[in-house]
């Protein structure tokens, strides 16, 4: 519903994230807030999400050039902290994908966001789809199958209800002036109910199947599910290392990451872009 909203007040007004309400309530209306607010949650957001993808970024050259062959669990471990703490290898990742995205925002909606969207959406669905296969396939499919769908109502808690919504704030980029600046682009008979549910059916089978592409491997190992970032960055490279075709998997998964992480950077840009 909110997604939908958010569509509606881009759609009618034709304009950015911040001109949209002062399009429909007025300049000085205290609405321009929400609008201002979404802005800034868009750069805040994307200031921290290119340093995390620089990681990515960083990791998928290492596996490219097969840095992880070979290497001892605490040899990765050891990259990992190596990478975050030299800013100047930090900052030349992030700077590279920050490039890529400015490249595909600076050719526009059509030239630019829609015909890369085109390319990477069924590529990056082609990859996950593989790396799926691959872990339903693994000795630890079934306890991952487990994790992920065997219900729990006693972790149903306020707090985990919150952190359900924050995610789906954030996967769907609600809230950040995003699907208004979008929205704003669409045909005026474009059936936006439609779109809206699409959207949040997608996300949710992409998600699902990221999860059981990533959680099999992390059971196989014998590894904590819950890890965070280390999970992406110090656990399952380690993990890849040991597999046959190790370098190769490493290689396609963070592709992937990357991959996911530019069409979602191209949003938050985009916001910030329109605005200006």
């Amino acid at each position: 519903p909110i997604m939908l909203a958010e569509f509606l007040i881009g759609r009618h007004s034709q304009r950015d994230a911040v001109g949209s309400f002062a399009v429909l309530s007025g300049k000085n209306s205290p609405w321009c807030l929400v609008g201002w607010g979404a802005v800034a949650a868009s750069f805040i957001l994307l200031s921290f999400y290119s340093v995390v993808v620089g990681w990515s970024v960083a990791y998928l050259w290492h596996s490219l050039t097969g840095g992880f062959a070979g290497q001892s669990a605490e040899a990765i471990n050891l990259l990992f902290g190596q990478l975050v703490s030299t800013p100047g290898r930090v900052i030349f990742w992030q700077g590279l994908f920050m490039a890529c995205t400015l490249g595909i925002v600076l050719g526009g909606v059509r030239g630019g966001i829609e015909r890369w969207s085109k390319l990477l959406m069924p590529l990056l669905f082609f990859l996950l789809l593989l790396l799926c296969l691959r872990g339903l396939f693994s000795p630890g499919a079934r306890e991952a199958l487990e994790f992920m769908f065997r219900p729990d109502f006693q972790k149903l808690t306020p707090a985990a209800l919150l952190d359900a919504l924050g995610h789906a704030f954030f996967t769907l980029s609600i809230g950040a002036g995003v699907m208004i600046t979008y929205g704003s682009y669409l045909e005026r008979d474009a059936d936006l109910f439609g779109l809206s549910l699409r959207i949040a059916l997608l996300d949710t089978l992409v998600a699902l199947l990221a999860g059981l592409a990533i959680f099999p491997v992390v059971f196989a190992a014998g590894l904590e599910p819950g890890a965070g970032p280390g999970l992406v960055f110090q656990t399952l490279p380690i993990v890849f290392s040991s597999l046959p075709f190790g370098s190769a998997l490493s290689a396609v998964f963070f592709v992937l990451l990357a991959f996911a992480a530019l069409t979602s950077s191209i949003s938050m840009l985009e916001t910030v872009v329109a605005y200006l």
